[in-house]
């Protein structure tokens, strides 16, 4: 596959959202880690949520930016006491900015296995097309 505007255009987003939340959040983005993939019809966004209540997630677009909430939970009994807690609980939110040549309205999501996967089509008119080639006769 041949990459596209629409590849670089989400890595540029990426490397800009990194870059403006990182001194703000330190790390605490990566609690929502995602991978976005690039194919032929479609770009497919892949985050880890494991150990969230799927009733819990929230997945949303508006205007261009795709927004995902959700949160996690820890509930100890009385007879238990917490001496190590390094796996964070509360509310996590992400926001993708989708660039004009995908189909937002289009957006699907589905949670398996503590991923989110939410596919978002590419408008058909951005899609990579073969030009046929016309063969003139000489006269």
């Amino acid at each position: 596959m041949v990459p596209t505007s629409i590849d670089s255009a989400l890595r540029e987003l990426e490397r800009q959202l990194g870059r403006l939340t990182r001194p703000v959040l330190g790390d605490a983005w990566a609690a929502m880690p995602m991978d976005a993939v690039r194919r032929q019809d479609e770009i497919l966004l892949r985050f880890d949520l494991p150990g969230v209540d799927p009733d819990s997630i929230e997945v949303t677009v508006d205007r261009g930016v795709l927004a995902v909430h959700a949160r996690r939970e820890e509930t100890y009994t009385e007879d238990e006491s917490v001496f190590v807690q390094e796996r964070s609980t509360g509310d996590y939110s992400r926001q993708v900015y989708l660039p004009d040549r995908l189909d937002a309205d289009g957006a699907r999501a589905a949670y398996d296995d503590g991923v989110l996967t939410v596919r978002v089509p590419v408008l058909e008119s951005s899609r990579p097309r073969k030009v046929e080639i016309a063969k003139e006769l000489s006269t």
